[in-house]
């Protein structure tokens, strides 16, 4: 019989892609400080992708098929139904959220690809007005596990030029559609104007990662706490569900946070789903929600990062988390 290898395979060519981290902080949580000393920092993404989307229209070989319902046509067609959920987005959902936010003065994130900020230059303007953050999301919400290494950087440098162009200043941080690819991480450090990289889904906290070139700042983003389950098989039926689910994590965090290891946690929102006025006045609960419990910092994930970046050597020595704290 051949021998059985024990333990995980570690790849360690530079073409495999960061090496998978099983550990992390483990039984060592860092004691960290949030501004205000609140005990959670509470980053809502608005991811903003109407006008990027997949079409014919494009010379695209397959169209977007994420819709509302399971619809689906020959690449070779332009699906009009799944266009028009992505233009209720940039039309109606978009301003609904911003409406919401405003209305409590919250701070977020927009993972923005830079062919919907073309697409549509008002949601642009309204973002710099707000001093919202634009964190790149892409030039056309591609697929980067599917590009050469320049073509990827290449993508990078236009989303960056034209982000720049019409926010006002450069994004400093970057989340790839769905999942990065193994060159990712390595050319936003090579870029040298990043200050995170968000393509992760493993940790409460922000931590650094070695890649080739040196060290990039990662804050983990969700895929549950994330209105695409409105639209996903195994997601939530209705506003009150969402709700439920996100101030469920909110006290629990908080909880944790208030037993002396504070932590982070993301929303993830799209205004073609969470624009829809029965899902909003669920975001309107959510935010509501939060507010009420004290002891929650709302940040842009530019302001998480620079935080953490200047910081983290202050509390990251605290880090003997008792048993239950992880």
């Amino acid at each position: 019989m051949p021998e059985s290898k024990v333990g995980p395979v570690r790849f360690d060519s530079s073409e495999a892609g960061p090496i998978q981290d099983y550990v992390g902080y483990s039984g060592g949580l860092p004691a960290v400080k949030w501004p205000g000393d609140a005990k959670l920092a509470l980053s809502i993404v608005v991811n903003y992708e109407e006008g990027s989307e997949r079409t014919a229209a494009w010379g695209d070989p397959v169209t977007e098929d994420v819709g509302e319902v399971a619809f689906k046509l020959d690449g070779e067609y332009r699906n009009l139904h799944t266009e028009s959920i992505f233009e209720y987005g940039s039309r109606a959902g978009i301003w609904r959220v911003l409406r919401i936010l405003d209305d409590f003065a919250v701070p977020v994130t927009f993972y923005a690809c830079a062919a919907a900020l073309e697409a549509n230059p008002s949601v642009a303007v309204a973002i710099r007005e707000r001093e919202h953050e634009v964190c790149g999301h892409g030039w056309r919400w591609e697929e980067p596990w599917k590009l050469s290494r320049d073509e990827e950087r290449e993508t990078i440098r236009r989303a960056v030029e034209v982000i720049e162009r019409l926010c006002g200043e450069r994004p400093v941080g970057w989340f790839s559609r769905f999942c990065p690819s193994v060159h990712t991480r390595e050319l936003l450090v090579a870029d040298g104007g990043f200050l995170y990289d968000s393509n992760a889904r493993n940790d409460d906290l922000p931590f650094f990662a070695e890649t080739k070139g040196g060290k990039m700042l990662v804050l983990p983003y969700t895929d549950v706490y994330n209105d695409s389950r409105f639209i996903l098989p195994q997601g939530v039926a209705s506003p009150s569900d969402f709700v439920d689910l996100c101030s469920r994590a909110i006290a629990e965090l908080l909880r944790e946070g208030r037993s002396g290891f504070p932590k982070m946690m993301s929303i993830g929102l799209h205004p073609r789903w969470i624009g829809q006025p029965g899902r909003a006045s669920g975001l309107r609960e959510i935010i509501a929600f939060a507010r009420a419990q004290g002891d929650v910092w709302f940040a842009r994930r530019r302001d998480i990062a620079t935080w953490w970046s200047e910081r983290h050597g202050e509390f990251e020595a605290d880090g003997a988390s008792p048993a239950g704290a992880r």
